[in-house]
């Protein structure tokens, strides 16, 4: 019973995955795509726990570990890169400055 409960998780996450997959390549911004980026990588970094709580191997979970962390730094390296370059910024007004 509760393995089958996992099993559905586990289908969510990887939906959840495949909808941000199509707003990583349709995103109309770049922040945009970043953002899809980081959250298909932490569902996927889900599926991978849940699937090694199923099937009893701590292997996927260490993977899952790894995993997320070097997402987590891919994300804070794209942030800086696009502060950066400020990409995404609505404008180049001065702070108090009027649209």
């Amino acid at each position: 019973m509760i393995e089958s409960m996992f099993m559905w998780a586990i289908i969510l996450l990887m939906f959840s995955a495949t909808l941000t997959l199509i707003r990583l390549l349709a995103g109309p911004t770049i922040p945009d795509r970043a953002v899809a980026l980081d959250s298909m990588t932490t569902t996927t970094a889900g599926a991978m726990v849940i699937y090694g709580v199923v099937t009893r191997q701590a292997v996927f979970i260490d993977v899952a570990l790894v995993y997320a962390v070097l997402s987590y730094i891919a994300t804070l390296y794209i942030a800086r890169y696009l502060v950066k370059k400020r990409v995404g910024v609505a404008c180049e007004c001065e702070e108090g400055e009027a649209v």
